[in-house]
């Protein structure tokens, strides 16, 4: 049965975004995502695929539905598991998408048409192996930004050219977080093993703030009137139906929160440990070292992933601190920050209590992470991205004036990173 809400009081737990910027420009309002063909978002493969296997890769193209609903529809056509299902990325739901996923189908024809009005199958190829998470080689993106001065095109277009020199911040955005910015509460919640405190963030109303339309529901879940208030949420809502329709069935509060499924606890801790990643970054560039090392620091290189430690020593021998400086010029190699976990190897001297400070900013130890069964397990993230092929221009079509941005990143970095140093934070997210 659902207990009251706990009459301690809360952790305040600070916003999970960056709160910094490298170019520290003047805001240049502006609307994005008006509607999802503004944001239009292109996988960029990793690999060729050989024609033949096990395994059906098809392209896709999702209009304006969740990553988790993508699955869901794709398994069901094709009758198999959403286990059977391989992805090297997540897209945003508010967007214009065009990825891959694979569909283990051993000896079973290649995926019929797929009559679905928010998602099509673009095309299909056998290959032997199952599409694994970070399999691309990055995203390409086109964004139109409305109710923007065209005008500001020359500052712009100087700022993406700045920015493909320096490098982005490579902060996660805030669809890392849920609608609510509160993805890494949750995270936290679980970490402690509130599960209580879980089911009363996840439904209640005693937590993070939540749009004025979801009273009603909320109010419900305090009542303990559980099966009432499986009906107010959509059937997209698969997180909160699962945890209600578990304790409408009698089941304890841990027993709710293992109700829903292990993908979207996954998610919750990687927004977490994306939290955790933002502070440091937004540490290093208010001390202006997004680029440069410091005594302690894992530095990343971006061919292949590995890192390497740079000493106090190091940076202090002309000859082996000039190397460094430039392979960073030459982006090969990055400052990182670590994804906490049992598997990341942290910092030292200067760059360790950068690290602990940013863990104890979500009101966490580094202990917490130290635990071998902790998943994700972690690792180290270089904290820039590069950003190539930049585009800038002022448009009109039937809906107005806009100006149009295009750019290519790196697998797992964020469009918005690129659009909070191009318009000083000032762009409206409006999802109609």
């Amino acid at each position: 049965m659902n207990e009251s809400p706990s009459s301690a009081p809360r952790e305040v737990i600070p916003t999970p975004l960056c709160q910094r910027s490298l170019l520290q420009a003047a805001p240049l309002a502006g609307t994005i995502k008006l509607r999802p063909e503004d944001f239009l978002v292109e996988e960029l493969p990793l690999y060729d695929l050989t024609g033949d296997g096990e395994h059906v890769h098809v392209g896709i193209q999702k209009i304006g539905i969740r990553h988790d609903e993508l699955i869901d529809i794709v398994a069901r056509h094709c009758g198999v598991s959403p286990r059977a299902i391989g992805y090297a990325g997540m897209k945003d739901k508010h967007s214009v998408a065009q990825q891959s996923l694979s569909i283990h189908l051993p000896g079973q024809p290649d995926p019929r048409p797929l009559d679905h009005p928010h998602v099509h199958i673009l095309w299909t190829k056998r290959h032997q192996a199952k599409l694994r998470v970070g399999q691309l080689a990055g995203n390409r993106f086109a964004i139109r930004v409305r109710n923007i001065e065209p005008a500001c095109i020359p500052r712009i277009h100087r700022d993406l050219y700045r920015l493909s020199n320096s490098g982005v911040p490579n902060a996660f955005g805030p669809q890392r977080f849920g609608y609510r910015l509160n993805g890494h509460i949750l995270g936290r919640l679980l970490v402690l093993q509130d599960w209580q405190g879980f089911l009363d963030e996840l439904l209640g109303s005693t937590g993070t703030p939540f749009p004025e339309w979801q009273h009603d529901r909320r109010d419900t879940f305090h009542k303990n009137e559980f099966r009432a208030a499986i009906a107010h949420w959509a059937q997209s809502d698969m997180a909160e139906r699962a945890a209600l329709k578990a304790l409408s069935q009698g089941a304890t509060a841990k027993a709710a929160v293992n109700a829903i499924k292990p993908q979207m606890r996954d998610f919750w801790m990687c927004a977490l440990q994306s939290a955790i990643f933002n502070c440091v970054l937004d540490q290093r560039l208010q001390a202006n070292t997004f680029y440069q090392f410091i005594a302690g620091d894992l530095a990343f290189l971006h061919e292949g992933g590995a890192i390497f430690k740079v000493t106090q020593s190091m940076l202090e021998n002309a000859q082996e601190a000039a190397s460094l400086q430039t392979r960073l010029n030459a982006f090969e190699i990055s400052p990182s920050a670590p994804l906490a976990g049992p598997g990341v190897m942290w910092g030292e001297d200067c760059a360790l209590p950068l690290e602990l400070n940013a863990i104890a900013h979500v009101a966490l130890t580094q202990q917490h992470f130290l635990d071998p069964h902790f998943q994700p397990s972690g690792s180290r993230r270089p904290l820039r991205i590069a950003l190539t092929h930049p585009q800038a221009e002022a448009g009109v079509d039937e809906h107005g004036n806009f100006v149009r941005v295009a750019f290519d990143l790196p697998k797992g970095a964020y469009a918005t990173s690129v659009l909070q140093e191009l318009f000083g934070g000032a762009i409206i997210q409006d999802n109609v």
